[in-house]
C-alpha cells in the first residue's frame, strides 16, 4: 500500500491569477510547502510537486500548471504515478456556498458547478476524493460567479485571508492525521 498522501491545490497559473479567491487551493499548498520545508518543482504529470512530510506523515503536494477547468489530466496523471488510492488523495479548492473564511471538509459529492472538481472527477472516474473546502462567499448582488472568483479577496477580506489560509492548511493536515470525521468536528464546529 502506498503510503503518500496527495494533497492537491487548485488554481490558475500565473501572477494575474495569484491573489484570486479560484486561487485559495494554491494559497494553502503554499502555506503547507513553508511547512514542508520544501519548494515545488516541475513533474512530469504536468503538476508543481513537493515530496516530504506533513504532520508526520509522507506528503506529495501538488498544484497543477494549467487552467483551472484542466487540472483533471494532470491530477490523474500525478495519482498514477504515485499509485495513490482516491481516498488518499485530497483536493483542496475554493467554494462559493461556504461562508467567506469557513474551512469544510467532505468526501465525494458533486462538484456545484466548480469547473476544477469537474475535470477531476471526470479524469479520474471516481467523485469519492476528500476536499477541503475554503469559503469564498457568494458574489454579491448579481455578479456573476465566475467574474466574482476570478477577482482578487477584497481589502476587508485580506485583512483575515493569512489566517484563513493557514486554518485550511492546518484542516489538511488534521484530515490527513485523524481522518475525516475527526477532522470535521474540529472545523466544523467554529
Amino acid at each position: 500500500m502506498n503510503e503518500h498522501f496527495l494533497v492537491v491545490g487548485l488554481g490558475n497559473p500565473g501572477p494575474a491569477y495569484a491573489g484570486n479567491r479560484h486561487n485559495a487551493g494554491f494559497m494553502v499548498l503554499d502555506v503547507l510547502a513553508a511547512r514542508a520545508g520544501g519548494r515545488f518543482k516541475a513533474h512530469r504529470s504536468r503538476c508543481d510537486v513537493l515530496e516530504g512530510r506533513l504532520a508526520g506523515a509522507r506528503a506529495v503536494l501538488a498544484k497543477p500548471r494549467g487552467y483551472m477547468n484542466e487540472s483533471g489530466g494532470p491530477v490523474k496523471a500525478l495519482r498514477d504515478f504515485y499509485k495513490a488510492p482516491v481516498e488518499r488523495l485530497i483536493v483542496v479548492h475554493d467554494e462559493l456556498d461556504i461562508p467567506y473564511g469557513a474551512v469544510r471538509l467532505k468526501r465525494g459529492g458533486g462538484d456545484n458547478g466548480h469547473n476544477g472538481l469537474r475535470s477531476i472527477t471526470r479524469a479520474l472516474g471516481d467523485k469519492n476524493y476528500p476536499r477541503v473546502r475554503f469559503g469564498v462567499g457568494r458574489p454579491p448582488g448579481r455578479m456573476d460567479a465566475a467574474a466574482f472568483v476570478l477577482k482578487d479577496f477584497s481589502a476587508a477580506e485580506r485583512k483575515e485571508l493569512e489566517l484563513n489560509v493557514e486554518r485550511a492548511a492546518d484542516a489538511v493536515e488534521a484530515l490527513m492525521t485523524e481522518g475525516l470525521e475527526a477532522a470535521q468536528n474540529t472545523f466544523h464546529a467554529s
